[in-house]
């Protein structure tokens, strides 16, 4: 199993206002390892929150990073494409990070999840929804890891 983590919140912990809408909506540095070294050829992490009233809600994709990438770093830039990394949309519409944005109530599980990919890239553009990145991902993930958050307004 992979392991995430931050430095900005540990496991079962409040991810600080900082990375919410309430905040400056920047990402937090997210790290990993323990993933099979010679098996592993890219990286996919997808940032959710089960708990919406509308289902499910995608926050963030990050697909296409090479094995030799372990993490990425805080206020990572909303671009569709950076040194070959690649962004999907989030369900805000929009390409990067989308902190958390829950309604007023109980704190909201924000999951980030890691997965290993034995292939170098999923074959996909920029600007992916994440349905079109989980097809891509069917049958090539070797190894997962995920880090659960909360926060509530």
């Amino acid at each position: 199993m992979i392991h995430i983590y931050s430095s900005a919140v540990e496991e079962g912990g409040v991810i600080p206002v900082r990375y919410t809408c309430d905040g400056e909506d920047v990402s937090p540095d997210i790290r990993w390892s323990g993933a099979p070294e010679e098996e592993t050829l890219s990286y996919v992490l997808i940032m959710e929150d089960p708990d919406a009233p509308i289902g499910t809600f995608t926050h963030w994709t990050v697909y296409d990073i090479p094995a030799s990438v372990k993490f990425l770093p805080e206020n990572f830039p909303d671009y569709p494409q950076i040194d070959g990394i690649k962004q999907g949309i989030n369900d805000f519409g929009r390409i990067g990070y989308g902190g958390p944005c829950p309604p007023p109530g109980k704190p909201h599980r924000y999951i980030f999840r890691i997965f290993a990919i034995d292939q170098p890239s999923l074959g996909l553009p920029a600007g992916a929804s994440r349905q079109e990145i989980e097809m891509a991902m069917t049958g090539k993930v070797i190894d997962e890891g995920s880090l659960t958050v909360y926060y509530g307004r």
